[in-house]
Parts: structure tokens; C-alpha cells; sequence
């Protein structure tokens, strides 16, 4: 008797559990499917877009700067970095940052290359940067942008000391990165 109300408490909770998970989804995917504003972007005014171009993704970043020794000092190799929809409680990525650079949606395959062209410091982190896209792929988030903004940045920064050899390091840091399109 003890043994068939166990296996009944069980199977309510088992059942309630898959309940409370599927209309979590669901409100997870009917927040997803809202329109909504994109976050404020704040950028120094070294960094501002022309006139002509509207923010189009804001999207927070979390990874890492690799660092190579090259004739005895730290020179950056590439970033790493996964992104997410700042709206998306969930923090899902949406994209990832690679050596370019570059960044790839993992939602729709499109990708953008860019360039910086203009730089603001920050203590104690990479500097925040103005990037002009050089190339863009497929159809979907980057489809289209002109520009990457760089913004918010902590850490990342190489090592003072001196380096020997071929060493490599990582170092953490997130970031802020607004895209843009040309206004249609």
C-alpha cells in the first residue's frame, strides 16, 4: 500500500514537474516572439555611428582575448566570445565573436566582418571600439550591418610583465555589442 501511494506521489510530481517546464518554454518562447525595444546603447562620442545607419541588435558577450608572445611582448590573436540577446532572460546565444573579426549568428548561419576605425579607452579593459563592416554573409541578423560598436568592456587585458617564447594566455572580459544597418 505504502509502495502504489509513493509511485502515485511520484508520478503527480513527475507530472507537475514536465508541466511547470513546458509552460516555462512557453513563456520563455512568447517572450522571445514579442517585439521589444532594444536596450539603450551608451557610446562615447569618438564612437558614434553617422547619421544613416539604425541600431539593429544589442547583445552582450562573454569570453575571453587570447594573447601571443611575440618578441618578448603580448599581441593580441583573437577574441572568443559567445553572445545573447540582452532582452532574452534565458541568456541564450545567438552568436559568437572569433578572430576577424568576425561575428556568426548561430541562430541563421549570417555572419559580418568589420574593422575598427576608432577606439576609446577604459581603465583596466580593452578599449571600447567603432568598427565598419568590410563584409557581410546570408540572410538574417547581420545581414546588411555597416557598423559594430564595441561598448561597455571590462577586462581582457594582456599582461604588463614580459613574455618569453611562444606563450599564449587567455583573458576573460564581456563586452556590449550594438549592430547597425543603414536606415531604410
Amino acid at each position: 500500500m505504502k509502495l502504489a501511494k509513493k509511485i502515485a506521489l511520484t508520478t503527480t510530481a513527475v507530472a507537475a514537474a514536465a508541466a511547470a517546464t513546458l509552460l516555462g518554454t512557453t513563456a520563455v518562447q512568447a517572450y522571445s516572439a514579442q517585439p521589444a525595444r532594444l536596450p539603450a546603447v551608451h557610446a562615447p562620442a569618438a564612437l558614434a555611428v553617422p547619421d544613416g545607419n539604425e541600431l539593429t541588435g544589442v547583445y552582450s558577450a562573454h569570453g575571453v582575448q587570447t594573447y601571443t608572445c611575440t618578441d618578448g611582448a603580448w599581441k593580441l590573436l583573437e577574441p572568443a566570445a559567445t553572445l545573447s540577446d540582452k532582452r532574452d532572460r534565458a541568456h541564450r546565444p545567438v552568436a559568437l565573436h572569433s578572430r576577424g573579426p568576425v561575428w556568426v549568428s548561430t541562430v541563421d548561419g549570417s555572419a559580418v566582418n568589420a574593422s575598427a576605425i576608432a577606439t576609446s579607452p577604459r581603465d583596466g579593459a580593452v578599449p571600447e571600439l567603432l568598427l565598419k563592416a568590410t563584409a557581410t554573409r546570408g540572410a538574417g541578423t547581420f545581414e546588411g550591418v555597416t557598423y559594430v560598436q564595441r561598448l561597455d568592456t571590462e577586462g581582457g587585458v594582456a599582461p604588463a610583465a614580459a613574455c618569453t617564447g611562444t606563450d599564449q594566455i587567455s583573458v576573460p572580459y564581456s563586452a556590449t555589442y550594438a549592430f547597425y544597418k543603414a536606415a531604410s
